[in-house]
C-alpha cells in the first residue's frame, strides 16, 4: 500500500511540474536571433525564382520576422515530413500555404486563419472537365499529403478515379499535366489561378470545386507564446495596412484574414 501511494505522488508531482512548465518559445526565437521558415515550391505562396525564394507567404513572413526583431531564414522542405522537421527542431514554423484541418490540429498549433481558399480542379486549356463527377476514369495529380489529396480521397469520384498519381511538389504536378501523364490536377485555387494567369490559354479551372478551406501558420504545440506574438503582429499588419499593401502586390486584392 505504502509502494502504491508513493507511487501515486510521483505522478501527481510530475503531473503538476508538466502544468507549470514555462512556454519560452517567444524568448528563446529572440535569443536565437532567427525565425526559420520551413516551405515547399508552391507558388505563389512559396517558390524559388531566378535563385530568390519569394511569394506571398514569404514576404509576409519577412515583415513578421523584421517586427519580431530577428533574422528570417527559409529552409525548403519535404511537405510530406514537415511535421517531422517541425518537432525535430529544424524549423520553427510551417508557413506555405498550409491548410488547417482537425487531424492536423491534433500535431500542430495553428494561428489564426490568415487566408481564403478553395480546393479544385486544374487541366489543360483543351480539357472540357467542368465537374467533380467527370474525373472518372482519368489520371489525376495531387501533391502528396496536401488538402487536394485530402479533398480527393474523401470524394465520392475517388473510387472511380482511373489513378491518383502523388507528387513531391505542385511543380512536377504541373509538368506531368503539360507532358500529358495525367490529365487534370486536384489543389489548391490560388495555385491553379497563378497558373492560369501566367499562361491563360494553356489552363483552365473547372466550375465545380470541392471545398472551402483557410490557410495556418504551423508551430509546434507547445509554443503558444510564439504563435500568439505572430498573430498579434499579423493583426497589426492588417490594421496598418502593410499586410494589404503585400496581397495587392500578388493578388490585385487584399485577401489577408483576420
Amino acid at each position: 500500500m505504502k509502494k502504491l501511494l508513493t507511487m501515486i505522488l510521483v505522478v501527481m508531482l510530475s503531473a503538476c511540474a508538466a502544468n507549470t512548465t514555462k512556454d519560452t518559445s517567444l524568448s528563446d526565437l529572440e535569443k536565437a536571433g532567427k525565425l526559420v521558415v520551413g516551405y515547399t515550391e508552391y507558388p505563389p505562396m512559396g517558390f524559388t525564382e531566378d535563385g530568390t525564394v519569394t511569394g506571398f507567404d514569404i514576404e509576409i513572413a519577412k515583415e513578421v520576422a523584421e517586427r519580431l526583431g530577428v533574422d528570417v531564414e527559409f529552409q525548403i522542405i519535404d511537405w510530406d515530413a514537415k511535421v517531422l522537421e517541425l518537432n525535430s527542431g529544424n524549423i520553427d514554423v510551417i508557413w506555405n500555404g498550409l491548410t488547417i484541418t482537425e487531424d492536423r490540429a491534433k500535431e500542430i498549433l495553428f494561428s489564426k486563419p490568415y487566408f481564403d481558399n478553395r480546393i479544385v480542379i486544374l487541366t489543360l486549356g483543351s480539357s472540357t472537365v467542368d465537374a467533380i463527377s467527370e474525373l472518372g476514369g482519368l489520371k489525376v495529380g495531387v501533391e502528396i499529403q496536401s488538402s487536394g489529396q485530402a479533398a480527393l480521397e474523401g470524394n465520392a469520384v475517388f473510387s472511380s478515379l482511373d489513378e491518383m498519381v502523388k507528387y513531391t511538389t505542385i511543380t512536377e504536378a504541373i509538368l506531368d499535366l503539360q507532358a500529358g501523364g495525367i490529365d487534370a490536377i486536384v489543389a489548391d485555387e490560388i495555385f491553379a489561378r497563378y497558373a492560369v494567369s501566367k499562361n491563360p490559354e494553356g489552363y483552365r479551372v473547372a466550375d465545380e470545386v470541392f471545398n472551402s478551406e483557410n490557410y495556418g501558420i504551423g508551430f509546434r504545440l507547445e509554443d503558444k507564446a510564439l504563435r500568439d506574438k505572430v498573430d498579434e503582429i499579423l493583426d497589426e499588419m492588417s490594421e496598418d495596412g502593410t499586410g494589404s499593401a503585400i496581397s495587392v502586390e500578388w493578388f490585385g486584392e487584399d485577401l489577408l484574414l483576420r
